[in-house]
């Protein structure tokens, strides 16, 4: 079950993998957010057969939706319409500044933040598969 993360920016995509088995994260690369978007997203899903997305959801410190949100949502009907897996919304706050914190800032910054995304991911989703 390979996972992909995403970390959506309006200028920059943050990309981000996880083992075969969905229990690790790994930063993958930045690309830009233009209109061949979809059409990479696509690729990338079906060349690494990943089963799941797991999208940055872009929220407040008081937990409302921030601007970016918005096209947030646009993609995911986009993608809903191209792609036939699960895509689940994860919270990203502070995930960028984590990342920083981390490497600093360079040309992967945002696939490492998407790394921090999908790992938040795998966690709550250990935690709550332990608790069933």
């Amino acid at each position: 079950m390979k996972l992909l993360g995403i970390d959506f920016g309006s200028k920059k995509i943050g990309l981000a993998v996880s083992d075969k088995t969905g229990s690790m994260a790994f930063p993958k690369e930045v690309i830009p957010n233009d209109g061949n978007l979809l059409s990479y997203i696509k690729s990338l899903v079906d060349k690494e057969g990943i089963s799941e997305i797991i999208i940055g959801q872009s929220i407040n410190h008081y937990g409302k939706n921030n601007k970016i949100q918005d096209k947030i949502n646009e993609f995911i009907v986009d993608l809903t319409l191209q792609m036939n897996i699960p895509i689940h919304l994860q919270d990203e706050r502070y995930s960028t500044q984590a990342a920083l914190q981390i490497q600093g800032r360079n040309n992967q910054t945002d696939a490492s933040a998407a790394a921090l995304i999908l790992d938040s991911f795998i966690i709550l989703r250990k935690n709550k598969f332990k608790e069933e």
